[in-house]
């Protein structure tokens, strides 16, 4: 039975480098995604170090939403949030990365566009409470997130993340619901030895709640 991957979430403010090289220090992070703090853009300034520090230890590094910022940094793919263009989005950005390269995609509750893109080749996806989306999916858009993780890993293969994943007993929901990654945030204000330890309670709470799926 396959485990449950660690898929770090940083962002990319003061002092964010530091907290990341804890907790890739702490876990085997199959990724990371980097995104900009609120009210603020990805640049190369404040990304470049982040994407060679997950690259280091062997996880992929995504950025948020800017695939041409990707593609010019040399990262490894981009996270797509929720949009009703969603699938427009995801073709221009497959189109920036390449083949070669990670697109996952954030499709709210639409499990009309969970398949759609996993059709069309999206390496990921996950659920979240946005609804927004064409009136008519609406009607199938219905169910909370953990149950459509649930649909989801019953029936599909394409691999499907749980975020903001930030305690053990999250941890091992998601575990046991099938998802094949769960999205840990690095803290930003959490000492290192809470940030080890926190980790590590996720790690052994998704590892318990797999053997129990």
């Amino acid at each position: 039975m396959a485990g449950c991957g660690i898929y770090l979430v940083v962002e990319a403010a003061s002092g964010a480098e530091a907290r990341l090289a804890v907790s890739l220090g702490a876990v085997e992070a199959a990724a990371v995604l980097i995104r900009p703090r609120a009210g603020d853009a990805l640049s190369p300034a404040n990304a470049r170090a982040l994407v060679a520090a997950a690259q280091a230890k062997g996880a992929a590094a995504l950025l948020l939403d800017d695939a041409d910022l990707a593609r010019a940094l040399r990262a490894d793919g981009v996270h797509l949030s929720p949009a009703i263009d969603i699938e427009a989005r995801y073709e221009l950005a497959r189109e920036i990365i390449g083949r070669r390269g990670i697109v996952g995609v954030d499709v709210g509750r639409s499990r009309h566009d969970a398949m759609t893109l996993a059709e069309a080749g999206a390496d990921y996806v996950t659920f979240s409470e946005t609804v927004d989306g064409p009136p008519g999916d609406q009607a199938e858009a219905i169910a909370a997130p953990d149950d459509l993780v649930e649909w989801w890993t019953e029936i599909f293969e394409v691999p499907c993340v749980v975020f903001d994943v930030a305690s053990a007993e999250v941890a091992r929901s998601a575990a046991a619901r099938g998802a094949d990654f769960v999205g840990v945030p690095v803290p930003a204000d959490a000492a290192a030895v809470v940030v080890q330890r926190r980790l590590a309670e996720v790690v052994q709470a998704a590892a318990a709640g797999r053997a129990s799926d």
